[in-house]
């Protein structure tokens, strides 16, 4: 998510709350093309999935790198796991 956050930054989230679009959230995201499980992730909740109304729909701010929904497709409710309510410490370096 640079430039917004970096590795190491520390966050805090609310967990339990409805997605908020245009704000950061953790999410959990499909497995990719191997099958292999990928990790937890930062990402911006930018709205529902247009086909889709059920669903939610991902970026990234940082468009040089990074899954979005343009390539892991939207997010089920239950992948969208806390909302960042505020950094809380910025990673030394």
């Amino acid at each position: 998510m640079l430039p917004t956050y970096r590795d190491g930054d520390v966050l805090l989230v609310v967990r339990g709350v409805r997605p908020r679009p245009g704000r950061a959230h953790v999410v959990r995201l499909p497995p990719d093309a191997a099958g292999r499980p990928r990790p937890l992730s930062v990402k911006r909740v930018t709205g529902r999935d247009p086909d889709d109304p059920e669903r939610w729909w991902v970026d990234s701010d940082n468009a040089a790198e990074g899954a979005t929904s343009f390539d892991v497709g939207s997010l089920a409710d239950e992948d969208i796991v806390a909302v960042v309510a505020r950094l809380v410490r910025r990673a030394l370096g």
